[in-house]
């Protein structure tokens, strides 16, 4: 865990991975998701909060494919993991998954 990360570092604005957090703090809630989505990518993001109405709120406010909510350990089989940006497109994994397998036909009949 690294604390008062200087939003111009690497380690702020690059994808890690590795064992590494990037803390900083904020005053406000729209600061923190200013912050969270001030880079060019978007895999994976995570926040505490017992407000439920803000768990919502910044989740879908937060430029990620996966938000991690008072808890790190977020992936599993049967939840769809992919990001946003240049962290990817499309998705691994649970029922979305398995549509980057199947081949769509439109077929238009005028009878």
């Amino acid at each position: 865990v690294i604390s008062d990360v200087d939003a111009s570092s690497r380690l702020w604005y690059e994808e890690t991975f590795g064992p590494v957090v990037a803390v900083r703090t904020f005053e406000t809630e729209d600061e923190a998701i200013e912050l969270a989505n001030d880079c060019s990518v978007g895999l994976a993001s995570y926040f505490c909060s017992k407000d439920l109405a803000r768990v919502f709120r910044v989740a879908k406010s937060i430029e990620a494919g996966i938000v991690g909510i008072n808890d790190g350990i977020i992936s599993t089989a049967v939840a769809p993991f992919g990001g946003v940006k240049e962290s990817g497109l499309g998705r691994e994994g649970s029922a979305l998954g398995m549509a980057e397998y199947l081949e769509t036909k439109y077929m238009f009949i005028n009878a």
